[in-house]
């Protein structure tokens, strides 16, 4: 899924280049990001690219899915993707001010090429949760645990920092003994 630049600028929005492809990206998923994702599906993609002010505008529609590892337990979690991206790119420098700061905008020579491939493959990266939890997990299943250690939640962990702060009353007047001794 690679067009060069000007090709792309002879399409306009009334009439624009459209694709609809099935891409294997799991090899290139694997090898760049193998610490966030366990296996990948195929990708559907379609879409749209045409040029504005001799801009080129890629609209893409990506549904796949992906298997990551849980944020809690690295257990295999299926996750369904299903997202569109708007992708900006210029010519120049000059012409990357027209976009504002949140948009997308790659700067391009005239004879540069689109790859549209890796695009893919960076926007479905960037659509990982950052938390991600089993269905187990979710329901509320206990917390994975090992050898004199073990997961808490918040208001596990807030309890329990709430029982070693009370002082049992028979030790309660030890707590004052120093006050009335001085700082020596």
């Amino acid at each position: 899924m690679k067009w060069f630049f000007k090709d792309l600028q002879k399409y306009s929005d009334t009439d624009p280049f459209t694709f609809n492809e099935t891409l294997d990206i799991k090899s290139d998923l694997l090898s760049r990001y193998a610490d966030e994702v366990i296996d990948a599906s195929t990708f559907k993609i379609d879409g749209a690219a045409f040029s504005d002010r001799g801009d080129v505008i890629i609209d893409t529609h990506i549904v796949g899915k992906l298997v990551v590892p849980s944020s809690r337990s690295l257990t295999p979690v299926d996750l369904p993707l299903d997202f569109t991206v708007e992708e900006y790119y210029v010519p120049s420098k000059a012409a990357e001010s027209r976009y504002g700061k949140d948009d997308v905008v790659f700067i391009l020579g005239e004879e540069d090429e689109v790859d549209n491939r890796s695009a893919v493959v960076d926007n479905v990266i960037l659509h990982i949760p950052m938390h991600i939890l089993s269905p187990e997990e979710e329901a509320g299943k206990t917390m994975p645990s090992g050898h004199d250690w073990n997961v808490l939640s918040v208001d596990d962990y807030e309890d329990q920092k709430a029982e070693l702060k009370t002082v049992d009353p028979r030790l309660a007047k030890l707590k004052n003994f120093f006050k009335d001794k001085g700082s020596n």
